[in-house]
């Protein structure tokens, strides 16, 4: 299992700035293009009556102005992560993925 700072150097790698944000309560201003993230869950490997290794997983968004976004290629060749779904809000594209991390 890897800690969420390594998820966070990551992600910032990946965008090419410092606009990755883990939960950022509303108060925050989030300057684009950015990607936004929160843990969505955690799967537990069992044997012996024994939690042996867990996997966390990430709800993974990708926010940009631009519907064709460099960085959803980016983010879409991650091990382990799938997309979900894309929407508009605010006239801004999100890309949703699930990353387990």
């Amino acid at each position: 299992m890897a800690s969420s700072l390594e998820l966070q150097a990551l992600l910032e790698k990946l965008i090419g700035s410092r606009n990755v944000y883990f939960q950022p309560p509303a108060s925050v201003q989030m300057k684009y293009p950015a990607i936004r993230y929160s843990r969505d869950g955690i799967e537990n490997k069992v044997a012996n009556d024994a939690v042996y290794n867990q996997i966390y997983s990430y709800e993974v968004i990708v926010i940009d102005r631009d519907p064709d976004s460099v960085i959803l290629g980016k983010v879409s060749i991650l091990p382990m992560c799938r997309f979900v779904r894309h929407y508009v809000a605010d006239n801004l594209n999100h890309d949703v993925f699930k990353l387990y991390f």
